[in-house]
């Protein structure tokens, strides 16, 4: 009922041993606050003098005052536990993700993270600010009443306790089947966010493909699915919260009738007895609440799995060595995303000032061998060095302060393009903006457009696939960096953006380290050094002129992409 893994993640654990420690104080204080009205009432029916009420009202109301600042305190501890949980697990999850870089955050999409770390963390708060203090103060009170109840009557305090076990033997019960079904209700609710988010970005080329329809009704089937796993969990809790109730009360009238027939056998007069049945339900009120808030802390555990896996998930492994601007060399490097399949292959490559360019065929690894120089993913087997430091060695920041990937999938965030240029480079000036803007030539678009001011949609919605690459590449421009990664940057965009994208490579080239990954080998013919890559290993490797000298696969490749292109421009003439 408790999890190490999930206490590992609470800061603030002496605020729940103090909300522990109230919870008995007010326990006591009721227990104390229930014997002056018994008391009140004895005197009464012996007739005692008015006079003697006076110290009994100070001393009852005195408890009441400190029930009542007690139950503040409580309240305000657990406010603490809730408020420092959610800024701290949320700075945590923040922290991982950033710290993780260009890694992968567990396999989880964006739609996954957004949830595990909005919803998810507030599930987990109510584990934390409600149900561990409960669970404590649960296995703490029925022992202390106990202790209380034996000076009393013996025989009522042992049926008292010998029924509370069976209210936590109903929660474990009921715990391994409310696990599955909490695993299971996450999944369906992290798939069914996944799916809607995939379904608002991608909702033009559901329309095009006019796939809409039927893309719905696939959403409607995980909203099913969502809806019926969420009435499994509502019917669990129902039933786990009857059986509850009926040990509870069924517990307390026990106890009761042995109060009852206390008096009849002239144990103790029948005022004693109004004290054990006004109190008896406090040996089942704990472990009932403990069971109320079960239901509520599995969905909170679950969701805290989730944000465990993602603080666990390893960190790459970085130095603090500076980047010294240094060639950097691929070193009988092997690398597989799984066992099955080695994705590089003994791969030995230098990239040193000017253009390296790596080509071949879809699925060779390419993008992988960026992935490495990155150090986004890390070798199998073999070295990336930098210099002759290990990639590994390195400090990152100061490594991705000298680097620049720009992709097809470069982000362009939705802000003016001024702001996009300051996320690259907060002290970047208008002129160097413009400068950079020149470079790429969209200068003329963006004064026409609302200038430095123009606010770029979500992913350069509001641009087109040429526009967007371009303004990417004039982002990094700004920032001088000494090594550039064009990961296929000129992929399904115009002639004009790719002849203004190219010339921008080879005028890189002179004094910096670039790196070009293309399937089209024409804009690669420039290159210092081309790697042809066929199934993870470097099969040929030259100068465009040496490859075709070769007559091996790169020129065959070259040759192909020209007879196509050539015979797409008659066809379009």
């Amino acid at each position: 009922m408790l999890d190490k893994e999930l206490l590992r993640l609470l800061d603030k654990k002496g605020y729940v041993a103090w909300t522990v420690v109230l919870s008995v104080a007010s326990l006591f204080l009721n227990l104390g606050i229930t014997a002056c009205v018994c008391i009140a009432l004895a005197w009464a029916y012996e007739g005692v003098k008015a006079t003697k009420y006076a110290y009994l009202a100070v001393a009852a109301a005195a408890l009441v005052a400190t029930r009542f600042i007690t139950g503040m305190i409580s309240g305000n501890l657990r406010n603490g536990i809730s408020n420092g949980v959610k800024t701290d697990l949320r700075n945590k999850t923040y922290r991982k993700i950033v710290d993780l870089g260009v890694n992968s955050a567990d396999d989880m999409n964006v739609a996954g993270l957004t949830q595990v770390s909005l919803e998810g963390i507030e599930q987990l708060d109510l584990y934390y600010s409600s149900y561990l203090p409960q669970f404590f103060y649960a296995m703490i009170a029925p022992v202390l009443l106990f202790c209380v109840f034996v000076f009393i009557d013996w025989r009522t305090a042992v049926i008292l306790l010998a029924c509370v076990p069976l209210i936590p033997l109903s929660i474990v019960a009921v715990s391994k089947y409310a696990k599955k079904v909490f695993a299971k209700y996450w999944g369906r609710y992290i798939s069914m966010g996944d799916g809607f988010l995939d379904g608002i970005q991608g909702m033009r080329e559901l329309k095009i493909f006019k796939a809409d329809k039927e893309y719905g009704e696939k959403m409607n089937v995980k909203a099913e699915e969502f809806r019926k796993i969420t009435m499994k969990v509502l019917v669990m809790q129902l039933a786990s919260t009857t059986i509850m109730d009926l040990v509870a009360f069924g517990g307390a009238g026990a106890g009761i009738a042995v109060a009852v027939w206390g008096v009849a056998a002239g144990r103790f007069n029948a005022f004693v007895a109004m004290f054990i049945v006004l109190t008896a339900a406090e040996f089942f009120l704990p472990l009932r609440s403990l069971g109320s808030a079960f239901h509520v802390a599995m969905n909170g555990a679950s969701a805290g799995k989730k944000i465990s896996a993602l603080l666990k998930k390893p960190l790459p492994e970085w130095g603090k060595e500076k980047y010294e601007k240094q060639d950097i060399t691929i070193e009988g490097v092997d690398f597989s995303y799984t066992p099955e399949r080695k994705i590089i292959d003994g791969a030995n490559m230098v990239f040193s000032r000017g253009m390296t360019a790596i080509v071949g065929e879809s699925g060779s690894g390419k993008s992988t061998i960026a992935g490495l120089v990155t150090g986004a993913l890390r070798a199998d087997k073999g070295e990336v060095k930098a210099g002759e430091k290990k990639l590994s060695s390195l400090d990152r920041s100061k490594y991705y302060s000298q680097l620049a990937l720009i992709s097809c999938n470069t982000y362009i965030f939705n802000a003016s393009v001024e702001d996009n240029f300051r996320l690259a480079k907060p002290d970047v000036t208008q002129e160097e903006i413009w400068q950079a803007l020149k470079k790429v030539n969209l200068d003329g678009f963006i004064k026409q457009n609302g200038g430095l001011e123009k606010i770029i949609n979500e992913d350069g919605g509001n641009i087109s696939g040429g526009q967007k690459q371009r303004l990417a590449l004039a982002v990094n421009l700004v920032c001088d960096k000494y090594v550039y990664i064009f990961d296929e940057a000129t992929s399904n965009i115009d002639a004009d953006s790719e002849k203004i994208i190219s010339d921008n490579v080879v005028t890189l080239a002179r004094d910096k380290i670039v790196i070009m990954i293309s399937h089209r080998l024409a804009n690669v013919v420039k290159a210092d050094k081309i790697y042809y890559i066929e199934k993870g290993r470097v099969a040929e490797q030259g100068t465009h002129d040496i490859l075709m000298s070769m007559d091996g696969k790169y020129a065959q490749l070259y040759k192909t992409q020209q007879r196509l292109e050539r015979g797409y421009s008659e066809e379009v003439v």
